[in-house]
C-alpha cells in the first residue's frame, strides 16, 4: 500500500497499525528535527513519541497530501512550542524568585538569604537602564500597579510593562551570572 492509501485507511478505520507503518520510516528524521531545536536527547525522543500520539487525533481530522513535508512542519512547530513553554517557565521562575526574595526580606531569621545576596541584587539593579530600574523598584518593592507607575514616571503604560519585563529578564541574567561566579 502507498503512503497515501495507508493514511486514508487510518483516517477511515482508526487502525494504529496503518498509522505506524506511515510514521515509522520518518522517526529518525523527526528525531533529527527535534534535536536540532531542543538540543536534548531525552526531550527529542519524548517529542518523537508525543508527536505520534498527537497524530492519532490530527490525522483523523486533517487531509494531508504530502505527509513528509507536513510532518516536518508539524514537528518543527511542536518543538518551537516546547521552547516557547520553556521561556514562559523562565519568567515564572523569575516571578517566583522575586516573590521569594520579598519573603526573605520579611524573614530576618532566614539564613539562606544573606547580606551577599542583597549586595548582588543591588549590584544587578544598578546594571539596569534607568527606566527598568525605576519601574522594577516601584513594581516589586513599592508594590505599585502598572497604572500608578505610569502616572508617577510619566511613561506610557506599555512602556512600563516592557520596562518591568525587560528589567526582570536582565536581573535574572545578572543574578545567574553572579550566582555562577560565587
Amino acid at each position: 500500500m502507498s503512503e497515501k492509501e495507508l493514511l486514508l485507511q487510518y483516517k477511515v478505520s482508526g487502525n494504529l497499525e496503518s498509522l505506524g507503518k506511515v510514521y515509522a520510516p520518518y522517526m529518525s528524521l523527526l528525531y533529527g528535527v527535534c534535536y536540532k531545536y531542543l538540543q536534548d536527547v531525552d526531550r527529542s525522543n519524548d517529542a518523537v513519541m508525543q508527536i505520534f500520539e498527537e497524530l492519532i487525533v490530527k490525522l483523523r481530522i486533517h487531509e494531508v497530501d504530502n505527509f513528509k513535508s507536513w510532518l516536518y512542519v508539524y514537528a518543527k512547530n511542536y518543538c518551537l512550542m516546547q521552547l516557547r513553554k520553556d521561556k514562559k517557565q523562565q519568567y515564572v521562575d523569575l516571578d517566583h524568585f522575586m516573590y521569594e526574595s520579598e519573603q526573605k526580606l520579611n524573614d530576618i531569621n532566614d539564613s539562606r538569604w544573606q547580606e551577599q545576596h542583597f549586595h548582588k541584587l543591588e549590584l544587578c539593579m544598578q546594571t539596569l537602564n534607568k527606566e527598568q530600574e525605576v519601574c522594577v523598584r516601584l513594581f516589586y518593592l513599592n508594590q505599585q500597579c502598572y497604572k500608578d507607575i505610569s502616572e508617577e514616571t510619566g511613561l506610557d503604560l506599555n512602556k512600563v510593562k516592557s520596562a518591568i519585563q525587560n528589567g526582570k529578564r536582565n536581573l535574572r541574567i545578572c543574578m545567574e551570572s553572579k550566582k555562577n561566579g560565587e
